[in-house]
This record gives C-alpha cells, structure tokens and sequence, in this order.
C-alpha cells in the first residue's frame, strides 16, 4: 500500500519527471553521478532506490548491491572492488551500501580490524576528492531511523514472507548494537563530510516522505533543460533534510 500511496502522490509524479529529464540530460552530456544510499538496517535505502529508478531508462543506470567480499577480494585493495562499478559517461550509478561500510558496519560487526578501519578513514577522502575532480559527481545520502522504528521495521522482515529474504545477521544484531552504530556513525560525519563530497542525511522514519526529498534533493542539484516545468517545489525542506559539511 505504501508503494501505491507514494505512487499516487501527484508531487512524486512531478518530481520522477523531473528526474527523467534531468538523467536524459546527464546521459546527453556524458556526464557521471553516483549516488550512495547509506544508513542502518531497514533505514529505507533499497526501497528508496527502486522509487529512484521507477521511470528511469534502464540503459542509463545501475544498481550496485555487493555481497560480503569473496577471498580473492579481501586480499585486493579495499576500494577495488567497488572502482569498477563507477558510472560510466552518460550514467547514474546508485550504491546500495558501498565501501562505507568498512566506515560502520564493519567495525561494529568486527568484520576488520582497527587498523583497517583507521587507514579507510584516512583515504576515503583522497579518493572521493580524486573522483570529483575527474568529474564524478558524489551524493551520500544517510537515512536516518530511530530505534523504535527500526525495532518495528525488523519486526515486520521476521514476520512477513515477502522481507524475509532481507534479513541478515547484521540485523539480528541491529538493536542490541544500536549504540555503537551511533558511535562509528558520528566518527564517520566527522571525518569524511567534506566540503566537496558532503553527507546529506535525511530523517527516514516517514519512507514517503524521505524518497520524495531524496529526488528533490538529486534534481536540485543540476541545471538542465526545462527544470521545473512540472511546477513542482524545488525547495530542500530543512526539517528533512540535514547537510553536513565538517571540513
């Protein structure tokens, strides 16, 4: 019903063609955008791609959802596996989870060690700065939940068979380690919201809501043939959407 509510909602209307305009537009230039979707467990980040991509020509996208490393990748550099899913010329690459999660996930799961951990942290951001300055364009979005939210999102992957397939042993743990997700979370602002590849963190606890200021946020952005002639707002509402710019 969510879906359909969202789906039915003339404002998501207007800014899907929005979008649509603005990935001809991109794909038309040869420009690359990659969008990483970030956040705890349930937070809305797979959801919030597919109502990315509802409209979007399949040709000029990706979806990037890696599975956990094979043996092979754990002994290659830690960002290898993901460099080669970059968007190519004229496409938009959308990161379900990405190498953000040896900022987080991994360390509170202690799928690495401290010193792994540490190195990421120092060279998350030569690398970004290196791909924006060869002319990718990075947004990180971190949707955000509260932990009663979660706490009823997890519920309804246990009990409803068409989200089981979601359920991992990170989430069997989301709760118990909610605090230390918190803990690496802020760590992760603090040292890799930059000026030129800030974090945008968005309050998902209303999905509808959080998908359609995602898809404002993205078509803000740029300037492209016949922006807003849908009449829709172009506005970030602030009480949505935080940017976190720390150095």
């Amino acid at each position: 019903m969510k879906l359909l509510s969202l789906e039915t909602n003339p404002e998501y209307i207007k800014l899907q063609t929005e979008l649509v305009k603005l990935q001809t537009h991109l794909h038309e230039t040869d420009q690359r955008l990659l969008i990483i979707f970030e956040g705890r467990d349930t937070a809305g980040k797979g959801g919030g791609i597919m109502r990315f991509v509802r409209y979007l020509n399949p040709r000029w996208y990706r979806i990037v959802a890696l599975t956990k490393p094979t043996v092979i990748e754990r002994g290659q550099w830690y960002f290898q596996r993901y460099i080669k899913h970059l968007p190519d010329p004229g496409e938009i690459a959308f990161f379900d989870r990405s190498y953000y999660n040896r900022a987080v996930v991994e360390p509170v799961m202690g799928f690495c060690t401290p010193e792994q951990h540490e190195q990421f942290m120092n060279t998350v951001n030569i690398l970004e700065k290196m791909l924006v300055e060869d002319g990718i364009k990075i947004i990180k979005f971190w949707f955000s939940i509260e932990i009663t939210e979660q706490k009823k999102r997890l519920k309804r992957r246990k009990t409803n068979p068409l989200f089981q397939w979601k359920l991992s042993t990170v989430d069997a743990v989301a709760q118990q380690k909610w605090k230390d997700y918190t803990k690496y979370k802020f760590k992760m602002f603090d040292r890799t919201a930059t000026e030129y590849c800030p974090w945008i963190v968005i309050n998902g606890n209303n999905k509808d809501t959080a998908r359609l200021e995602a898809i404002r946020y993205v078509v803000n952005q740029y300037d492209y043939p016949e922006k807003g002639d849908t009449g829709v707002s172009m506005d970030i509402n602030p009480e949505v959407i935080s940017i976190l710019k720390v150095h």
